[in-house]
């Protein structure tokens, strides 16, 4: 491990403010993050495109109106990339599927739109898994993890979390369907936001399923993933979705944990847990405690039906949103996407009913719950740092399947917000992670819990020692 404090793994907010004082340039900054990403992105295939043209063209805007006392916000002049399943004006958006390798969306996504509003500098698409399922299209060369690359760096926001944590952007925008930003923020040692579903506009993303999708960002810090997220979040009439709430404002949050109430299920958090996770988790709590937290016993509602009913829930949605597509190109698709729809479109209208009152029931017993406590606790994922060989072999076992995502899945079904943190490192020196989870609305909240851990802790100032 090493702790850098290089000009491309500063956090966003401590390059906001030297750049709003004048002491860097954003055309300086987005020069270095080009040139860092032509000389290492050959190994960690974290960009689907990298559009550095505009890059430039924004950063030279961004510069001559920061020199005339123009600041758009926090983002102004930082460059950040995007996932590729978000449409970018004249720049292709193929959603890590060959099919769509041409397509070019005539407008931005609306989170897109935010962010160019906010003066960002846009260094390029990032590479994701096929359509954003669990698998990249055997055409397209997976990211690799910049701590090992015998490690997986995380699911379908892969690019995103490698971008990141090698620093080759600020921040990035991720998706999350059944743990996509989490997984590849614990993976590459980030904080990644899933907000509450409907707090970021949908508009403009290509969909992997409708009532399980969440758009969020994925940074170093608990204070930068707040710094995006005030920015893309809020109603989008295009969005019919999308929540009737204001953005996140970043003054006034409270870097502490005194007061909060922190529910703890000893049960569910060790269920087939790595001990290693297990040990890190109660270290976080010991933070918490010290902090001025009050832990309380809870008992989680059984997360067990909605984990295996998953890919049932999102086969039938991603059929729907593949119908114009497949079965009638069928044969350009990957092994594993084709199975999650072939699955979904088998799945009868009885069966189907059967797994939305599951979530149902799943949903109503967490409210009640988070009635109780502030926040959950919980792992992101059982297993310690994968490696590829323990991935490819869960693919053969459906239960360990149901257990791989028993904790980040439920919470896309019920649309509560999760916030995923560096909490500590395996003996091999890869990245842990924790997860807080609470009430629908409370990302501020979430973040201000990260803040507070964050502000204790430097797991999250580690960065892979190989770059």
């Amino acid at each position: 491990m090493s702790s850098q404090t290089d000009l491309h793994y500063l956090e966003m907010h401590e390059l906001s403010l030297l750049i709003r004082t004048g002491k860097l340039s954003p055309v300086e900054v987005t020069e270095a993050q080009l040139a860092r990403i032509d000389r290492l992105d050959c190994d960690l295939h974290s960009y689907a495109c990298v559009t550095p043209e505009l890059a430039l063209e924004q950063a030279r805007l961004a510069e001559r109106e920061l020199a005339k006392g123009i600041c758009r916000g926090p983002l102004h002049g930082i460059p950040i990339a995007v996932k590729d399943l978000l449409h970018t004006a004249g720049i292709p958006s193929s959603a890590g599927m060959p099919i769509h390798r041409e397509f070019i969306p005539q407008e931005d996504a609306t989170v897109v739109a935010r962010l160019r509003e906010a003066g960002a500098v846009l260094l390029g698409k990032l590479q994701m898994t096929e359509g954003a399922f669990a698998i990249h299209h055997p055409d397209y060369t997976p990211p690799n993890n910049p701590w090992h690359a015998g490690h997986w760096a995380g699911a379908s926001s892969s690019g995103c979390g490698v971008a990141t944590a090698a620093g080759l952007c600020y921040g990035s925008i991720g998706s999350d369907t059944g743990g996509s930003i989490r997984f590849p923020s614990a993976a590459n040692g980030l904080t990644g936001l899933k907000p509450t579903w409907g707090r970021v506009s949908r508009y403009g993303c290509f969909e992997l399923a409708a009532s399980l999708d969440h758009i969020g960002p994925m940074t170093r810090s608990a204070k930068d993933a707040l710094f995006l997220l005030s920015t893309i979040a809020g109603h989008d009439p295009r969005d019919p979705t999308s929540l009737p709430c204001v953005c996140l404002e970043i003054p006034g949050i409270d870097e502490s944990f005194h007061g909060l109430r922190v529910g703890v299920d000893e049960a569910w958090l060790s269920d087939g847990v790595d001990p290693v996770i297990q040990s890190a988790l109660q270290q976080v709590l010991g933070v918490m405690a010290a902090g001025g937290a009050t832990l309380q016993r809870v008992c989680v509602p059984d997360p067990r039906a909605v984990s295996a009913n998953w890919e049932n829930h999102c086969g039938v949605q991603t059929a729907v949103a593949h119908s114009s597509t497949y079965p009638q190109f069928a044969a350009e698709y990957g092994p594993a996407l084709s199975r999650l729809i072939d699955g979904g479109r088998a799945l009868s209208g009885m069966d189907y009913q059967r797994v939305l009152l599951d979530a149902q029931r799943f949903n109503g017993e967490l409210e009640a719950l988070l009635n109780q406590v502030d926040l959950l606790i919980a792992p992101v994922q059982p297993i310690a740092a994968p490696t590829h060989e323990q991935l490819a072999n869960l693919a053969q076992d459906p239960e360990a399947n149901r257990r791989l995502i028993q904790f980040t899945a439920p919470f896309n079904v019920s649309g509560h917000p999760c916030l995923s943190l560096p909490c500590g490192f395996t003996d091999s020196g890869l990245p842990i992670g924790v997860q807080f989870i609470a009430g629908k609305g409370e990302e501020g909240l979430l973040c201000r819990a990260g803040m507070a851990l964050q502000k204790v802790t430097d797991w999250h100032k580690a960065r892979p020692a190989s770059l």
